[in-house]
């Protein structure tokens, strides 16, 4: 006799996931459910919700990489249960990461002897990097002051409005003053000359950027090492430098090795590069470098022993994962000099490309420099039609994701579109947005001719029904009320995006 069965509901093994009641029932946003699920339902339910994330290669907002080379992810996902904070389990990982070290410090022109080790430490980002690299400052501004018995509570940092929002932060967590630069038209960056002025015996030192992330434009870090020297002489201070190379940290060493940023110059004491940036990796590595060891306070250095050995630590979190850290050893010895140099100049000539195609339109300004991150920064000549945000949302549609900002205090009346140009974005990538760019622009300046029309047949009927009388308006009226009506089909439209699910 021949015995069968239905399957049940909870039976799931002759079903497919589409099939199963898994779908039929919205996940759970704020409560962990009751229930297990099968791992196939799971996978595929959160796998379908990410589809609606953007492509992160068309994500020219970011400076983060987003493609790295298969034997490279293999030997990330190999290593992603090693926890990095473990030195005595994985001694070749903590290997791995003092090469890292050395290395950088060599490509920043760290004053070391032969054999002698480079004093650092790999983060999760710049930002953390900063923040250590900040905490040394005041902790060693602090001993001075206590030491000349003057009072040690009111430090601040100088540094251009410029700066990158982990620099606020550092100053708001850690009680530091930041006395910012004001920026001008046409001039983005901290001008040395002015920063100089504000440094005053409080400063535990001066922040430069190489690679603003408004524009990409290096800082004049040389001039403003020789102006901070002179002060130094008449003041008897030693107004320290920090150089924040977030961006160009992997990238002035290749494209322009003759230009004096890093240790070459005597008063910049310490370094932060973001690897996963220029660097190449992934998103989730950092590196802070000093010049010496008398530059990193010995107090902020812990020492634990729970773990299996005696292990130094200077880091703001504890544990966190090995992958990038092997990750960043892998690009370092699998490019070399030569592989960086090439990627560097491939970015900087898909930039030129970019910044050429779009000078051709006759409609944009372009803000960024040649020397610098390779970006192109641009605004409209003209935006009493349409604005860059305007240019921004209308992208998206073709899958770009290109923001539209505002600039700092003192120029925030300029409105900038920024393309960030990453290994992975090719000549073709950069001559297809060309052509979009152009699209969206005759979209746009279509636009007012329809919503024109619209009005004034709304405006025909309203007479026809006797509910209006006669007004013939002016081009400029009509103008007005086309971009109304635009802008609020933009907001409408992010409204609706932002609303809590």
């Amino acid at each position: 006799m021949v015995l069968s069965k239905t399957a049940s509901e909870s039976d799931v093994s002759v079903h497919s996931t589409f099939a199963s009641r898994y779908v039929r029932t919205s996940l759970p946003r704020y409560k962990m459910p009751e229930n297990s699920i099968p791992k196939e339902a799971a996978f595929q339910i959160i796998n379908d919700e990410l589809m609606l994330d953007g492509n992160p290669r068309l994500n020219l907002a970011s400076f983060v990489t987003t493609w790295m080379e298969p034997e490279c992810d293999k030997l990330m996902m190999d290593s992603i249960n090693k926890n990095y904070v473990d030195m005595d389990e994985y001694p070749v990982t903590t290997e791995l990461q003092n090469r890292c070290v050395n290395m950088i410090a060599h490509l920043f022109n760290a004053p070391l002897e032969d054999g002698e080790t480079a004093v650092g430490v790999g983060t999760v980002g710049s930002s953390e990097a900063i923040m250590l690299a900040g905490l040394a400052f005041k902790r060693k501004w602090q001993n001075k002051m206590k030491a000349q018995g003057k009072p040690y509570d009111r430090p601040n940092i100088v540094t251009g409005a410029n700066v990158q929002v982990c620099w606020e932060k550092f100053a708001r967590y850690f009680e530091v003053e930041l006395k910012e630069v004001k920026l001008s038209d046409g001039y983005y960056v901290m001008d040395p000359e002015k920063a100089v002025e504000m440094v005053d015996e409080n400063t535990i030192c001066v922040a430069a950027i190489l690679g603003s992330t408004l524009n990409g434009e290096f800082e004049d870090v040389k001039k403003l090492n020789d102006l901070l020297i002179e002060k130094n002489k008449e003041t008897g201070r030693d107004t320290p430098i920090h150089v924040d190379a977030a961006s160009g940290g992997f990238i002035a060493p290749f494209l322009y090795p003759e230009l004096e940023w890093d240790f070459r110059l005597p008063l910049v004491k310490s370094i932060n590069v973001s690897g996963h940036k220029y660097g190449l990796v992934y998103a989730g590595i950092g590196w802070a470098i000093w010049r010496n060891k008398e530059d990193l306070p010995d107090e902020l250095i812990f020492h634990i022993n729970y773990l299996g050995a005696d292990q130094p630590t200077f880091t703001l979190n504890f544990s966190k994962g090995s992958s990038q850290v092997i990750a960043q050893y892998y690009q370092l010895i699998r490019l070399g000099y030569e592989g960086y140099k090439n990627v560097m100049e491939n970015c900087q000539e898909n930039a030129r490309v970019l910044r050429e195609g779009l000078e051709k339109t006759g409609r944009f300004d372009i803000v960024s420099k040649e020397i610098g991150v390779p970006l192109v920064a641009f605004s409209l000549k003209d935006n009493s039609k349409h604005s860059e945000f305007e240019i921004s949302e209308t992208l998206r549609r073709f899958g770009w994701i290109v923001p539209a900002y505002t600039m700092p205090a003192n120029a925030q009346h300029i409105t900038v579109l920024r393309v960030v140009i990453r290994e992975d974005f090719s000549r073709t990538l950069a001559e297809r947005l060309i052509m979009d760019i152009g699209k969206v622009l005759h979209e746009l300046d279509t636009l007012p001719a329809r919503v024109n029309a619209k009005l004034v047949v709304a405006e025909e009927k309203a007479v026809a029904n006797g509910s209006g009388s006669v007004h013939h308006k002016t081009e400029m009226e009509l103008q007005v009320e086309a971009t109304a009506a635009w802008k609020k089909f933009v907001a409408d439209k992010k409204q609706k995006k932002s609303g809590v699910c």
